[in-house]
C-alpha cells in the first residue's frame, strides 16, 4: 500500500492533516531572492473527491480575464491593502470557488515564488477535509478539478525543459492529460515534496515558459 493509499484509508483519523501540518511546521521558508512590489497569494487546498480520495483543488482561469486567461491555476490573487498573505489566500478561495476556510485550517506556508511578470506569489496550504459544495465564480474560474494527491507522484513528474530564452530549466507537472507549467507547477512540486513527503525542496530557481512571462 502506498503512502497515499494509506492516507485514503485513514482519512477519518485525520492522519493526512497531521502529517502535512507537521511537515510544514518543520519547514524553514526561504525569503525571495529579490523584493517585488506586487504581492499575491495562492491556496493549496486539501480535500477529497466523491470516492473519499485525498485531493487538491486545481482550477482553470476564466477565458474572460484580461491576463493569463484559460491557464491552469490554484485559487488565489493579489493582496488587498492591509491584507496578510493568509487573509488574501482565504478570501480568494471564497471569492473564486465559494468555500469559506477558517484560518485555523491553514497548515502552513511554502516559499514565495517570484514570477517573470513581477509578482511575488505566497503559497498557503489549507485543509478543507470533506468535499464541500463548490460554487464557481464564472468571472474568474472556468473549471474546477479535484486531483488525487497521488497524481503528484506520477513517474513522469516533474518534468524539466530547456528553452533558448533562459539558462534556468522550465518546470512542469503532468496533471490529467495536461502539462501544468510554473508558477503553478513550481508551487505544486514544492507542496508535494514539503507537505506530503517532508523534503526540503526549493523551487525559486525554476523557470516559467515564455507564454507566462507577461
Amino acid at each position: 500500500m502506498s503512502a497515499f493509499d494509506h492516507w485514503t484509508a485513514a482519512w477519518d483519523a485525520g492522519r493526512l492533516r497531521d502529517h502535512a501540518a507537521a511537515n510544514l511546521s518543520a519547514f524553514e521558508r526561504h525569503p525571495p531572492s529579490r523584493a517585488v512590489a506586487k504581492r499575491a497569494a495562492v491556496a493549496c487546498l486539501i480535500t477529497e473527491d466523491d470516492a473519499g480520495t485525498p485531493c487538491f483543488v486545481l482550477t482553470r482561469r476564466s477565458s474572460k480575464l484580461s491576463s493569463h486567461k484559460g491557464q491552469w491555476a490554484l485559487p488565489g490573487g493579489r493582496l488587498d491593502d492591509g491584507e496578510s498573505v493568509v487573509e488574501a489566500a482565504l478570501r480568494e478561495v471564497e471569492e473564486e470557488v465559494g468555500v469559506t476556510v477558517p484560518e485555523a485550517e491553514v497548515l502552513g506556508r511554502l516559499d514565495d515564488y517570484v514570477t517573470r511578470s513581477g509578482y511575488c506569489i505566497a503559497p498557503v496550504v489549507a485543509w478543507i477535509g470533506r468535499k464541500p459544495d463548490f460554487v464557481l465564480n464564472p468571472a474568474e474560474v472556468q473549471e474546477l478539478h479535484l486531483i488525487p494527491l497521488r497524481d503528484l507522484d506520477r513517474e513522469d513528474s516533474p518534468q524539466f525543459v530547456t528553452i533558448p530564452e533562459s539558462d534556468r530549466p522550465v518546470i512542469r507537472m503532468p496533471i490529467m492529460d495536461n502539462k501544468i507549467h510554473a508558477p503553478t507547477a513550481a508551487v505544486l512540486y514544492q507542496f508535494r515534496d514539503v507537505a506530503l513527503h517532508g523534503r526540503e525542496t526549493r523551487v525559486a530557481h525554476y523557470e516559467q515558459p515564455v507564454f507566462a512571462w507577461k
